[in-house]
């Protein structure tokens, strides 16, 4: 009843996971991930205690395939079951019951673990490791990309209902609290992929600073006065329309940056990060 993708970035270090199903709130039951240690996808009939678990393991220096094979050895559900497992070195491995409902099956790669059951065929895991192996970017933009592959195939052939997306690094989280750097979900939703794709992107734009460091806008007198304008008219700006930056105009756009969620994209540098000016661009228009 679920697909679903678990994925390493050797260059972030970031670990993640990626499912689709037609089951209500998947997010709640699929996905585990603790960064530095490793991600797990618990599917099929779940056995959720595998995701804490088999991180315990991996923590303690079990591989991605001995994990699988501890958690599933004692299990007598374990021929109804499925788990995708990664862990923090790129090491991979995935387990199909032999009782997992058809077509059930699974495609372990460099990297990554796709794993699938009631799916329209073998096609859907096969286009999910393809288009993991080949999308550009970073680790989100890979597993997004491989979950639309997978419903581009068939995914689950009774069709669609709930999507997650959790990718996790050291101290990603608000504020550097805790490590869910993006941890997304679409709980009932006609055409969930899109949907959390729309969300991720909201996501993107308010919380993440993920774009190229080069992707910048300098606040030059011209940039200056077109904020200050763009400030005073919501309200957030009461000073001279004159286009010098100075600490009145600064702290007016710290203020209103914080109202609409983009603190974590305040910058001091006498620069904007170019979503930033976009965002003031588009909410000008």
């Amino acid at each position: 009843m679920t697909f679903s993708i678990v994925g390493y970035d050797p260059r972030t270090k970031d670990l993640g996971v990626a499912v689709e199903s037609k089951f209500p709130a998947v997010g709640a039951v699929v996905p585990f991930a603790q960064a530095g240690i490793g991600a797990i996808a618990t599917q099929a009939w779940a056995n959720t205690s595998y995701g804490p678990r088999g991180l315990g393991m991996m923590k303690r220096g079990m591989t991605p395939s001995q994990v699988g094979k501890a958690l599933t050895a004692k299990d007598r559900g374990r021929e109804k079951r499925q788990v995708g497992i990664v862990d923090a070195k790129g090491r991979s491995s995935s387990f199909t019951g032999g009782e997992c409902d058809e077509w059930a099956g699974h495609l372990v790669g460099k990297h990554y673990a796709c794993q699938g059951n009631i799916l329209a065929s073998g096609q859907v895991v096969k286009a999910m490791a393809l288009a993991f192996e080949q999308a550009q970017g970073d680790l989100p933009a890979k597993l997004l990309s491989a979950l639309g592959a997978g419903q581009a195939a068939g995914g689950d052939r009774r069709g669609q209902q709930s999507a997650a997306l959790i990718v996790v690094r050291a101290k990603g989280g608000y504020e550097g609290h805790n490590d869910r750097w993006i941890d997304l979900r679409v709980d009932d939703h006609a055409r969930p992929i899109e949907e959390l794709t729309r969300i991720f992107h909201i996501w993107d734009l308010t919380m993440l600073t993920r774009e190229d460091p080069k992707n910048t806008v300098d606040i030059t007198a011209d940039v200056a006065a077109y904020l200050q304008r763009y400030l005073a008219q919501v309200g957030a700006y009461d000073g001279p329309l004159n286009g010098t930056w100075d600490a009145q105009s600064e702290q007016a756009l710290e203020s209103w940056m914080g109202v609409e969620n983009l603190e974590n994209k305040i910058r001091k540098d006498g620069k904007l990060w170019g979503s930033v000016w976009r965002y003031i661009r588009e909410g000008a228009r």
